[in-house]
């Protein structure tokens, strides 16, 4: 059995859109997609509306932590993909890397991380596609 892909998402605080990313891969590809996520310069906690948002959707990522950013984490991933973390993000040669602008939410309340979310989870689906990952309906 082939290895599974590992996606790794990284922003500056590993608090809002890359542990929404995270959720979202979790949720959706299961054990099909090895789930990372980092940042640059992490934060205290997991945004509060991003946690709210993502359980009004039934993803609860309220037990997840900002994890800083580390070159072992960029190496042992398939795909990484930044959002919005400029130059502080390593690159190593035979990665593939997506940049994905979104629109930072943090100090936002749940109204605008909404739409943030399910950009997310739109972007999210179509690399599931990508990576050959069946999601569920």
């Amino acid at each position: 059995m082939p290895d599974k892909p590992s996606v790794l998402f990284v922003c500056v605080h590993n608090a809002g859109r890359s542990q929404m990313a995270a959720g979202w891969l979790r949720h959706l590809a299961g054990d099909g997609v090895e789930v990372r996520s980092a940042g640059s310069l992490p934060g205290d906690q997991v945004n509060p509306a991003a946690v709210e948002a993502m359980a009004e959707v039934g993803i609860d990522i309220s037990d997840q932590r900002p994890k800083v950013l580390t070159t072992d984490a960029v190496e042992a991933s398939d795909v990484v993909i930044t959002m919005g973390c400029g130059d502080a993000c390593p690159i190593f040669p035979g990665k593939r890397y997506l940049d994905w602008q979104l629109d930072d939410p943090a100090g936002q309340g749940v109204d605008a991380v909404r739409p943030i979310r399910d950009e997310i989870e739109r972007r999210i689906r179509g690399l599931l596609a990508e990576l050959g990952v069946s999601a569920p309906a």
